[in-house]
């Protein structure tokens, strides 16, 4: 079966932009997703999330009814997943969303199509995905029934993307393709060679699927490396952004930058679907998910000890120091608050602080629900104004752009070395 209809459930971060690369090589798409005001947003040729040179693919898509958005499935040749797969208060893998994804096409699912998930999750997924597909659908066969000769092909391919250069790194950068048969693996690189101009590194399910986990878990390790060593040199009155950089003029030493934790909804995640399956065999990544787990709150504690400091100078009462909070997504210049340390932050700081709160965060327009009522979503150069102390936490282009001399404060807590 050629690929004339693609379908991608989930319109995020990752499934917009990859309906709207399908949509670019005249491929006819429908996207799928359950919040309207994404499906209204994408039919009027317009984007809901920020990410640059995607608004662009996406209007021409729609105008020229290649790309439409749906709420529920409908019949397509290839149905790709791109749903959360968020993890649990014990750290347990949420699959909730894939299931839903997974039953809600099953009724749409002819012979010859291509089911593949996109969606980062645990070792065995896929082999779930063909057996709740398998008791949805009793008519159809699937691979673990009927092997090669299976009438649907079920396969594995991870993202590889950077929230900002989406665009960009999704034709560019190689694929990892598991699929449960060597048929569907083949079937799954045709696909992607629709738009991919890197290579189709074909592999077996399993292994693809432990593939992403240990490309976020070994950025995991490395990051808490960065962040255990900055909260040492705090001790020691080091400054950590110029021992990196003197670190790393060795040839063989490339320590990344520290922060207030790990962010997103990969490697902020991803490591705990390890230390789920393995847990006396993940050590080392469990601690360093800890690290990076604990790093927010060591940040509060410094913000709490430059409030007392501004406090011990000036004589105020704690409810007259004004915090204003520079940043709230997990990285620079994009909008997205997925398991962002810098929101964590500012939430944990509203809850001791009786002073009021600002929060310098351009990418967005509306605070989440978790902060309203609690802070002010103020601009740059009010807050530079008005606040007492400041906390840098994601190192937008906004702020790095500041001069010297544009920052009077001297009670500041810096995570990201902008300020130094």
């Amino acid at each position: 079966m050629s690929f004339d209809t693609i379908s991608v459930i989930g319109l995020g971060y990752v499934g917009l932009p990859t309906a709207a690369a399908f949509a670019s090589r005249r491929k006819r798409v429908i996207g799928v997703d359950t919040n309207q005001h994404a499906v209204d947003t994408i039919n009027r040729g317009a984007i809901h999330i920020i990410e640059p040179d995607l608004g662009r693919v996406v209007t021409d898509a729609v105008r020229q009814g290649l790309l439409r958005a749906v709420s529920q499935p409908q019949p397509a040749d290839a149905f790709l997943i791109a749903v959360p797969t968020p993890f649990q208060h014990d750290h347990e893998p949420d699959l909730s969303y894939v299931k839903a994804a997974v039953l809600s096409l099953a009724p749409v699912l002819e012979p010859g199509c291509l089911v593949i998930l996109e969606s980062t999750s645990p070792v065995g997924t896929i082999e779930q995905m063909a057996g709740w597909l398998a008791v949805a659908r009793p008519d159809l066969t699937f691979p673990h029934q009927a092997g090669e000769a299976a009438d649907i092909n079920i396969a594995y391919c991870p993202e590889r993307v950077l929230p900002s250069k989406i665009m960009v790194e999704l034709i560019k950068n190689d694929r990892v393709i598991g699929g449960m048969t060597p048929c569907c693996s083949a079937r799954a690189a045709e696909l992607y060679r629709i738009f991919l101009e890197g290579e189709c590194v074909v592999t077996n399910a399993r292994t693809a699927e432990m593939c992403k986990l240990t490309e976020n878990s070994f950025r995991d390790v490395n990051i808490a490396f960065a962040n255990e060593l900055s909260v040492i040199c705090a001790e020691q009155q080091i400054n950590v952004w110029e021992l990196i950089a003197l670190a790393n003029r060795h040839p063989r030493v490339n320590i990344l930058q520290p922060g207030p934790g790990v962010g997103g909804h990969c490697i902020a995640v991803d490591p705990w679907f390890i230390v789920a399956q393995n847990p006396a065999q993940a050590r080392l990544i469990r601690t360093a998910r800890q690290i990076n787990d604990d790093k927010p709150d060591w940040v509060v504690e410094k913000v709490k000890a430059a409030v007392a400091d501004c406090l011990n100078d000036s004589g105020r009462g704690s409810s007259d120091v004004i915090i204003a909070c520079f940043g709230l997504a997990f990285k620079p210049d994009i909008d997205d608050l997925r398991e962002s340390p810098a929101l964590y932050v500012t939430e944990l700081i509203t809850r001791w602080h009786r002073g009021q709160t600002l929060v310098v965060e351009p990418n967005v327009d509306v605070l989440p629900t978790s902060l309203d009522g609690l802070v002010t979503l103020a601009d740059r150069d009010h807050a530079l104004a008005t606040a007492d102390v400041l906390v840098m936490l994601v190192d937008h282009h906004q702020f790095r752009a500041l001069a010297p001399s544009a920052i009077r404060q001297r009670w500041i807590v810096d995570t990201r070395g902008v300020w130094r």
